[in-house]
């Protein structure tokens, strides 16, 4: 479902702007539908009160809660049920000092085929509609009501490429960032790299909201960034880090660049010294997060010293660089895992899935 095809329902039921603006902050926010609809000031139309609850009941089976799996600290991997029974996963991040967050998928699986990444290893299944994206950030507002409203943060790094579904994505992003209520830099945009993206958020068709980016870099070689990103766009790690800093320049935002730490392939000396020179002088942060063990990619992560290690050395050479623990290491919850398991004959799954909570039955 599209944020589109919802507004279309809205008008048919006789909806104004005031009124479909209103349903749609109520929605976004994790607020009764029909809060002060009988008020004078906010009076709907007869057809529009009429049809609530059944408008009510078809938004919350856009994502519901299948699985919850909490790490140690303080996140919780979700697996979201959509509407026609498929997947995808979401990630309830540690609540910090400027609220909580949520990291949303916005593809059943990914085309990109990353080497390391289990959602890559099934391919695409389908798109995600506007209105299931913001779905998520819906449910992880009511998994955790007293952040109804800390919900500061929406990360588009879940399953899929959002560049791969631009239109649905930006959409998403477009209503977050109004009636949603939070902050344009705080949503997001998680990329592999793709010329689009920046035409299109630079661009004459650019939205009022202009999100943040997150690039993943994963390596300075051309070579090893083709083999390990194999149908990413071909361009190489030095022009996909300047048109991040474009964007940076253009936007007044520090680019967030993703490198995901693989025991002997990019954790090495030559590797920190090229991201010293590509990154030198850059509106830029590096996020170092050791790889989310999965089975079957013949990937390691490197030992926690090593991460830290490295992340020291670039922070001397004036790379500003956070070391991250990826949410859900802890559980075997890495990205793709949980909607991988929840695939397999049920004759598999026995005591595979540790620490699950809350389970719901699938839409």
């Amino acid at each position: 479902m599209r944020i589109a095809d919802l507004l279309d329902q809205l008008r048919t039921l006789g909806a104004g702007p005031a009124h479909q603006q209103r349903v749609l902050r109520h929605w976004a926010q994790a607020a009764s539908l029909d809060r002060g609809a009988h008020a004078p000031e906010h009076f709907y139309p007869k057809a529009l009160l009429e049809a609530l609850p059944g408008l009510r009941a078809a938004l919350a089976g856009l994502a519901r809660l299948h699985t919850s799996h909490p790490g140690d600290d303080g996140s919780a991997r979700l697996l979201v049920a959509l509407h026609d029974g498929q997947m995808v996963e979401s990630v309830l991040l540690p609540v910090g000092a400027k609220g909580g967050g949520v990291c949303v998928s916005t593809q059943v699986g990914c085309a990109v085929g990353c080497r390391f990444c289990m959602t890559g290893q099934g391919g695409l299944v389908r798109q995600l509609g506007s209105a299931e994206i913001v779905a998520q950030v819906v449910l992880a507002r009511q998994q955790r009501p007293a952040l109804r409203h800390g919900v500061r943060r929406v990360v588009f790094m879940g399953m899929g490429e959002p560049a791969h579904n631009l239109d649905e994505v930006l959409d998403a992003i477009e209503l977050l960032g109004t009636a949603g209520n939070i902050g344009h830099k705080e949503l997001v945009f998680s990329t592999v790299g793709d010329a689009r993206v920046f035409e299109r958020l630079l661009g004459p068709q650019a939205g009022r909201v202009k999100p943040a980016l997150a690039l993943s870099l994963h390596t300075t070689k051309p070579a090893l960034r083709a083999e390990l990103l194999p149908r990413a766009p071909a361009l190489t790690p030095a022009e996909l880090v300047a048109l991040g800093e474009t964007y940076a320049q253009a936007t007044g935002y520090p680019i967030q660049f993703q490198w995901t730490l693989l025991e002997g392939v990019n954790d090495g000396d030559d590797e920190l010294e090229g991201i010293a020179r590509l990154l030198a002088g850059k509106r830029a942060m590096m996020n170092l997060i050791p790889f989310n063990s999965v089975e079957g990619t013949g990937y390691r992560r490197p030992s926690w010293e090593r991460a830290a290690e490295m992340a020291r050395w670039l922070n001397r050479r004036g790379v500003l660089t956070r070391l991250r623990r990826s949410a859900g290491q802890d559980v075997d919850a890495g990205c793709g895992q949980l909607r991988a398991r929840a695939e397999r004959p049920a004759r598999g799954q026995a005591g595979s899935a540790r620490r699950v909570i809350g389970i719901a039955p699938a839409a």
